[in-house]
Parts: C-alpha cells; sequence; structure tokens
C-alpha cells in the first residue's frame, strides 16, 4: 500500500538543512584560507627569532600561488630617529638592479636594436680594440666576458657612465673570454653604457619607461645620493651586538651593476610580470631564463638571472628557483621567485650582514609544509648580556652549560668581539675570561690568542702575554701584529 505524503513542519526542514551544512566537508577556499593562515603564523614566529638575534633588520614579502600572503617590515629604517621599517620603506637593492638591466637589454634584442652575439665594437667604437672585438652582449649578460669583478675608482666620489667605461679600458681581462663564469659588476656597467649609447637615453629614462612606469613600480628609481626621497632607508653595518651607520658612499657609481632602489611591494608587481609580456615578449622571457653558464654559486646563470635549486626546508628535495641576490655598504637584499607554484620570497635589508638565504629556506619548507630549522641563538650575545647583568662568574657558568646545546652556536669572531666590548668598557678581567673561555672551545684560532695576549699586556701579566702571543704565531706564522708586539717587547721569535 503506497504511503501518503507527509507535510514536514518548516522548522523540522530547517534543521535538517542546518544540519547538512554543518556536517558537510569544508570547501576548498576554507581548507586555503586555513592552510594559509597556519603558514603566515610559522613565517612570522621564525622571521621574528632572526630579527631578536640581529640576524634580519628590513622588510619581507611572501607570495604564494601568485597571491600575498605575508608581507611586514621589521627593526629600524633610521635607528637614530627610530623610524621603523615597514613594507614601503624604500631599500637600495645592490645585485638585484641585473636583472632590470638584463630585461632592458632584452627588449632592445627582440625590436632587433641588439645582436646578442656581435662583437660589443658593434656598438662601442672607443672600446679597446682587442676586447671588443672578442667580447659579445651574451658574454656580459652571463659573466663570461672575463672582465674583472670591479671597476678600480680614481679616488673620485661620482663618476658618469663614460669615465666608469673609460677606467673599465685600461684593466686586462682576467680569462679569456667564454672560457667561465666570472662575476663582474663591471660587465654590467658596461652594458648600461651600450643601453644609453644604443638608445641615447639614459639608464634611468629607461628604466622609468620601460620597466617602472608600465608595472606601476611607483616606489622604485635609480638612486642618486642628493635626492630627497621619502621613506628612504638608511644603511647600517652591525656586527650582531653594536650598529653602526656605514661610511659615506656614492652609490650613482654602481649604475647599471647595482643602483636601484625599491620596496618588496615593488619587487612583488616585477616578480609578477615574469610570468606576463608586459614588459618583454615571452619568447625573450624564456631566453633570459635560460641556464647559459654554470655558475660557481651551485646553479646557472642566465641572462641577469641565478637560476638554482634551493632546498626545500632542512629536508633533501630541492625545488628550481630564479632571482638574484646583493649587497652593498649597509645594505643586502635577495630575491627568489619559484616558478612551479608562482610564490616568491623578497628579502630586503638595510644593514649589511642578514640571514637572508636562511630565512628563505625556512620560508621555502613553510611554504611547501615541509619540516624546517628555527635560528640558533648566539651565545656571545646572552654571554654578554650575563656579564653586563650579573657578573663574570655567572657568565662563565652560562657559557659553559649551553656551549654545546643544540639550541645555541659559538663563534671564535664573536666571542672575540665581546672581549673587545668589555675592555672599551674597562672590564679587563672580565675580556681575559672570555677569551680563555674561547680559547678553550678554538684552540687553533690564533685571533682569539692574539687578543688575549692583548688583554693580558694591558693588565700587567707580561709573561702570559707572551706565552699566547708565541701560541698565535705558531699557529699563524704570518700574524704581523703579533711578530711586531714580541719585537718591541724585546722576544725572539723561533
Amino acid at each position: 500500500m503506497k504511503k501518503p505524503f507527509v507535510f514536514l513542519p518548516v522548522y523540522f526542514l530547517i534543521f535538517i538543512l542546518f544540519f547538512a551544512i554543518s556536517c558537510s566537508k569544508p570547501s576548498d577556499t576554507d581548507s586555503i584560507k586555513s592552510n594559509n593562515k597556519t603558514k603566515i603564523a610559522k613565517i612570522d614566529e621564525i622571521i621574528k627569532k632572526y630579527a631578536e638575534n640581529a640576524g634580519f633588520n628590513g622588510a619581507v614579502l611572501v607570495a604564494h600561488h601568485g597571491q600575498v600572503i605575508y608581507k611586514k617590515g621589521f627593526g629600524m629604517a633610521d635607528m637614530e630617529w627610530e623610524i621603523a621599517n615597514t613594507p614601503t620603506t624604500k631599500f637600495r637593492i645592490a645585485s638585484v638592479t641585473k636583472p632590470f638591466t638584463a630585461m632592458l637589454i632584452m627588449q632592445l634584442v627582440a625590436e632587433n636594436k641588439l645582436d646578442l652575439h656581435k662583437p660589443i665594437g658593434s656598438y662601442l667604437k672607443d672600446f679597446p680594440k682587442r676586447a671588443r672585438n672578442q667580447i659579445t652582449i651574451h658574454h656580459l649578460l652571463t659573466h663570461t666576458s672575463g672582465l674583472v669583478r670591479d671597476i678600480e675608482k680614481d679616488g673620485k666620489q661620482y663618476h658618469s657612465p663614460k669615465e666608469l667605461v673609460d677606467l673599465l679600458a685600461s684593466e686586462s681581462l682576467q680569462y679569456a673570454t667564454g672560457e667561465k663564469f666570472y662575476y663582474s659588476n663591471a660587465g654590467y656597467i658596461l652594458l648600461g653604457y651600450i643601453l644609453e649609447t644604443v638608445t641615447h637615453k639614459s639608464y634611468q629614462e629607461l628604466l622609468e619607461e620601460n620597466i617602472f612606469e608600465p608595472l606601476h613600480m611607483k616606489n622604485s628609481g635609480y638612486y642618486r645620493h642628493r635626492l630627497l626621497l621619502k621613506g628612504r632607508s638608511s644603511g647600517y653595518t652591525n656586527n650582531f651586538i653594536d650598529y653602526y651607520n656605514v661610511n659615506y658612499m656614492d652609490f650613482s657609481n654602481p649604475f647599471s651593476a647595482g643602483a636601484i632602489y625599491s620596496t618588496v611591494e615593488d619587487m612583488f608587481l616585477f616578480d609578477q610580470a615574469m610570468y606576463t609580456e608586459k614588459i618583454i615578449p615571452k619568447k625573450y622571457l624564456e631566453l633570459a631564463l635560460t641556464k647559459h653558464a654554470p655558475a660557481d654559486f651551485g646553479g646557472h646563470y642566465g641572462y641577469g638571472w641565478e637560476i638554482v635549486k634551493k632546498p626545500i626546508g632542512n629536508t633533501k628535495d630541492m625545488i628550481l628557483t630564479i632571482g638574484h641576490s646583493g649587497a652593498l655598504p649597509g645594505y643586502c637584499a635577495t630575491y627568489t621567485s619559484i616558478p612551479s607554484s608562482q610564490s616568491s620570497i623578497i628579502f630586503l635589508n638595510n644593514t649589511r650582514r642578514a640571514y637572508l638565504n636562511a630565512m628563505t629556506t625556512a620560508v621555502t619548507g613553510i611554504l611547501y609544509d615541509k619540516p624546517y630549522d628555527l635560528p640558533k641563538k648566539s651565545i656571545s650575545k646572552l654571554l654578554l648580556d650575563k656579564i653586563e647583568k650579573e657578573g663574570i662568574e655567572r657568565g662563565i657558568q652560562f657559557f659553559n652549560t649551553f656551549k654545546k646545546d643544540e639550541n645555541y652556536y659559538v663563534k671564535e669572531e664573536e666571542l672575540n668581539i665581546v672581549s673587545y666590548k668589555l675592555m672599551k668598557l674597562g672590564s679587563y678581567e672580565s675580556a681575559a675570561e672570555v677569551l680563555k673561555l674561547g680559547v678553550g672551545y678554538f684552540p687553533n684560532a690564533f685571533n682569539l690568542y692574539d687578543s688575549y695576549g692583548e688583554i693580558l699586556l694591558k693588565l700587567g701579566k707580561t709573561a702570559d702575554a707572551i706565552k699566547n702571543y708565541k701560541k698565535s704565531i705558531n699557529l699563524n706564522p704570518d700574524n704581523k701584529h703579533g711578530i711586531m708586539v714580541l719585537e718591541e717587547l724585546g722576544v725572539k721569535i723561533n
């Protein structure tokens, strides 16, 4: 017998519908959002740890599958005025300039205004004949020209591109052209000069018209020291304990090898343009990203690009990346793009020392849900803090307790810096004790013995000082400082 149709109450239907929705699986979008939140928290945690250990002072941007998931500033853009770094802070990007120079060259190649394999003499008539007839643009782009790494300046603070090239013209080749990869800033300066010669425009104009304006990179430009630049960071040097202003230097001299400033946000715009034809036809972009020359960093060099497999976290897995790194006094930068997942990791830093490669490896692990290493703490930095707050005995106790702990690292250079820091503070006995710990941990470190001898002399312990200077010279017969001190003390050196 057929059962009659029964109308269920509306509230019961609503209950069934709500129950069905609540028991259903979360959408793919919800899952992605949840996964990204986890990644963001992990990225933030690890970069904070590096920043707390004087390993990072700058801005970072991380994108995954073409979407920015993390961007943040750490530390100070200006330490004297206590102005914080942000994602819009402008940094000098040093040799990360080279991909930009290469893109400008490839634009002219696409327009048939340059030939990659013609001798550069076709474009430069005033360059030395031997070099101009054998070096090609291909050689310059791939660092296989044999040119010197850097142009020896003549003491002037500023040079025009023509003056830089004239200085280069007097340099002999380090290797036969095409023989091997030999990184050359000079070669990229020459590329900039070729750009200006062929187009009759300045390198700065070419950057603005052909890259920055089309990509809306409004916070990027060609650095000039007299320029009033809103949001500019100041450059510093650091020894893991103290920060100092870098010596004055005119950063126009790096020219097309390293004179661009930018922000992490603008660098991401440039990164995303590599997946389009906004600034260069696909055919020529692919040519730029070809592995042209085996390089000494373990990968290959394309036309302005480092092409290298990098580790995914602390696993043995590797992934292909393109990008570049760079450093100038007061600044360092790394730009890493992972084409297979359209990911990018951009670090811009306004100190000369930073753990950018280690952070990039960790972030790559996070993006691919792989294990990664947290940064170890500097035992030397914590030792100094302990001594200043609780005295030398507690400092020695701390060092001996944690010197082999896997969460800490010990560096000879840093212990030496701690000793000199204490000596400047007038704590000679504490400085001597730190060096005693140092030579005990690094028994073959000649420089620690030399420093130990210096402090012992100040303490009036001449016999002990002589023993340490002799040990230092025994470990390093070329230790001129140790030899000079012993000679002044009238001590014969065997």
